[in-house]
């Protein structure tokens, strides 16, 4: 993992967003909306592999609710930090690995998340987008 850290050792910040994104993987692979939306601020925003944009909690969770319990996809997800930019200490923009495995093959996306520190110094999701990686 490439990360970008300034001055500042931030070994704990970092080990609390592989922790989200570890998250983000388990609630996609065990279709848990309830774990994926407690990752978000209330007024997070979040935009789709395909372009849907999810503005507030109340969207992404309407949107989540609907789309993740429902997926009948057979394969698995995987997430992977791959680089790590804090923007200020309490701000980093994380760009992770997303590989689907699937018996007919496999796919990626490349997801760039913008998540912050809040007052009780969980980092949470502020902003996402999401990005079909294209071969050939």
């Amino acid at each position: 993992m490439d990360t970008e850290t300034g001055t500042r050792t931030h070994a704990a910040d970092l080990e609390a967003i592989r922790a989200v994104v570890a998250t983000v993987e388990r609630s996609q692979q065990r279709k848990d909306p309830d774990a994926f939306l407690a990752l978000f601020r209330p007024d997070a925003v979040w935009t789709t592999a395909h372009g849907k944009v999810l503005i507030g909690l109340d969207a992404i969770s309407a949107f989540t609710r609907t789309v993740l319990p429902a997926s009948d996809w057979p394969g698995q997800v995987t997430y992977e930090v791959a680089h790590v930019l804090f923007i200020r200490p309490d701000v980093a923009a994380v760009k992770v690995r997303q590989r689907y495995l699937a018996p007919e093959g496999e796919s990626a996306g490349a997801p760039l998340y913008v998540m912050s520190r809040g007052d009780d110094g969980r980092w949470l999701l502020t902003a996402g987008q999401n990005t079909e990686v294209v071969t050939g």
